[in-house]
């Protein structure tokens, strides 16, 4: 007995470990998930600060931007310099008395704008008019951003660094002449201090200061508060996507916000170590609550497991004493209310098992009694078909020959039919086809005059296979619903046709036919599969459809496609099935 208990205990010890080895895992996972979503909250909300900055200090930029703007727009729109640009368009040039009256109006932007260090004014043909020097638009900046000008109607146009002077911004600003229909009058060149761009200083408080890059449409590198970027590198982050990246050592997050103005970047990069510098206080908490919370589940689980386990040993000796004898209910009391539970269950189990076995027992003999009656009411076909042969004589004996004929049509059709269990299930076309002969036959009593049919299939096709009553329920339902629909006489046809490896067998009639409406709804309960089975058909076409599906099996859906049905209303149906010339079974 102490080597079985020895067993028990060791199998709770195993069971014990291996429960606290999960919670383990439970924990790990679950600090795990806690820890990546405090870590991405952290820098989410770091991000959301950044672009808040980045925003505000785009305004800033923007700001001043629009500033020169609107100057830049009471210059180019002041009453005396479209007068004046409006003669230089009709030929007629400013005199040196005429230039000298521009200094007041063009310094307006000086004055009122920190930074600008000079505002040119040109006239259509791009000759200066203010400074007094002469020099031609085109020597200052490219035809490009000329165009780029005209094409803003107007607008400002920043360009980036003076090619000229590294130390200078430029802007060119088309003048439109009011009095002729906006049309192009002058140009307003600005050359604005380069160092009044400059961006100094962190825009937090906090940490590790950030780069920040004002980077031009073109990839120039207009300004930065770090020098150890050059303007290559600058470039490449502008024209990057990713939200972290590396430069040397350090890594970044990278926060971008577009003008709107100038359609400049301003790139705001963040070191990684600042925004995350409230994780590992998170993770060291993470870690020190995992610690103690396993320290203490492992003590209770130790605790609660030898409460639980040692009551349980007992009813296991009592529970081992029934297994090789007749099962007895148990007598033990016990004062635990989770054994005392045990204890009811099984005694319950035991009285349950007595009963199944009893009532597994009197099942047994029940079947044995039911299959021993249905053999002797099992009906044997040949008593049909020898009943049906003695009244085909019969009719002969009395001159019903016609009555005869139907008769022995109606015996082939139940012989084909009616199948044994050891019975082949797969026949030939030519099979089916003489099957069909023989079902329009009986239908002719019915019908007589008003049934007209034609089978046309050729020999080469006589021995194709196919499952056995495939095409009667389409015959069915052609005389069913076509043919007897008609007052006058109807006609159903059976072909078949070679299409690739297939072959299409069609059951077509001239009867009724149906409307858009009831084709589209068969046609569509066909592809769903919801289809009922044909009113007075003992297939139906759904149900043919589902056989194609079963013995015609075909990558994805093509086993839908394997039935077709055409229809108009007052000129018939005709129903085609797809059938593998070189599949099914041997003919045997």
């Amino acid at each position: 007995m102490w080597p079985k208990l020895l067993n028990y205990n060791t199998l709770r010890n195993q069971m014990l470990f291996g429960f606290i080895a999960v919670m383990m895992i439970i924990l790990t996972f679950v600090g795990g998930i806690t820890f990546n979503s405090v870590s991405t909250l952290l820098k989410n909300n770091a991000e959301k600060h950044i672009g808040q900055t980045a925003v505000q200090a785009n305004g800033r930029l923007e700001g001043v931007l629009d500033q020169i703007d609107s100057l830049t727009t009471l210059v180019s729109t002041n009453g005396y310099v479209q007068q004046l640009l409006l003669r230089e368009t009709k030929g007629h040039h400013s005199t040196f008395a005429e230039r000298q009256a521009l200094p007041p109006i063009i310094n307006l932007v000086q004055m009122y704008t920190d930074g600008i260090k000079s505002v040119e004014l040109y006239n259509k043909d791009r000759v200066r008019l203010y400074p007094l020097d002469g020099d031609n638009l085109g020597v200052k900046v490219s035809e490009d951003w000329i165009e780029q000008a005209n094409a803003k109607k107007g607008g400002i146009v920043w360009f980036g660094i003076d090619p000229s002077d590294p130390s200078s911004l430029l802007a060119i600003r088309r003048i439109s002449l009011i009095d002729k229909y906006f049309s192009t009058g002058g140009y307003l060149l600005i050359r604005a201090d380069r160092s009044k761009f400059a961006l100094k200083g962190p825009l937090s408080g906090e940490g590790e200061a950030e780069t920040m890059l004002l980077i031009a449409k073109d990839g120039q590198l207009i300004t930065s508060n770090d020098k150890s970027i050059t303007a290559l590198e600058a470039s490449v982050l502008a024209a990057s996507k990713d939200q972290t990246v590396k430069i040397g050592n350090r890594s970044f997050i990278v926060v971008k916000q577009r003008s709107s103005v100038t359609g400049w970047t301003l790139l705001i990069l963040t070191p990684v170590n600042t925004i995350t510098k409230g994780i590992s206080v998170v993770r060291t908490t993470i870690i020190v609550s995992a610690c103690i919370g396993t320290i203490l589940f492992i003590l209770l689980s130790f605790f609660l497991s030898t409460i639980i386990t040692r009551p349980l040993f007992r009813l296991i000796k009592t529970m081992r004493g029934s297994r090789l004898n007749i099962l007895k209910p148990t007598d033990i009391v016990s004062s635990t209310i989770e054994i005392r539970e045990l204890n009811y269950s099984y005694n319950q189990m035991v009285d349950n098992i007595n009963g199944l076995i009893k009532l597994v027992y009197e099942k047994e003999l029940s079947q044995s009694m039911t299959e021993l009656k249905a053999l002797q009411a099992q009906i044997n076909p040949h008593f049909l078909f020898n009943t049906l042969d003695a009244l085909y004589w019969s009719l002969l004996d009395k001159d019903e020959e016609q009555l005869a004929a139907y008769v022995v049509n109606m015996s082939d059709l139940f012989r084909y039919t009616i199948t044994k269990p050891n019975k082949d299930e797969w026949v030939s076309l030519r099979e089916e086809l003489e099957h069909i002969e023989r079902y329009l036959n009986i239908m002719k009593m019915r019908f007589e005059d008003r049934l007209d049919w034609h089978i046309d299939v050729s020999d080469e096709f006589s021995s194709i296979q196919l499952p056995k009553l495939l095409l009667q329920p389409l015959v069915e339902n052609a005389i069913l619903h076509g043919v007897e629909s008609k007052v006058t006489p109807g006609r159903v046809e059976v072909t078949a046709r070679k299409f690739g490896e297939d072959v299409i067998v069609t059951v077509e009639d001239d009867g009724a036919g149906m409307s858009e409406e009831s084709l589209r709804q068969l046609i569509e309960g066909l592809e769903s599969g919801k289809v009922q089975s044909t009113k007075d058909s003992g297939v139906g076409i759904a149900n043919v459809q589902r056989r194609l599906r079963l013995y015609f099996p075909s990558e994805g859906d093509l086993a839908v496609s394997r039935i077709s049905i055409q229809s108009q209303q007052g000129k018939g149906t005709r129903i085609s099935i797809t059938i593998p010339a070189d599949r099914g079974r041997a003919l045997l």
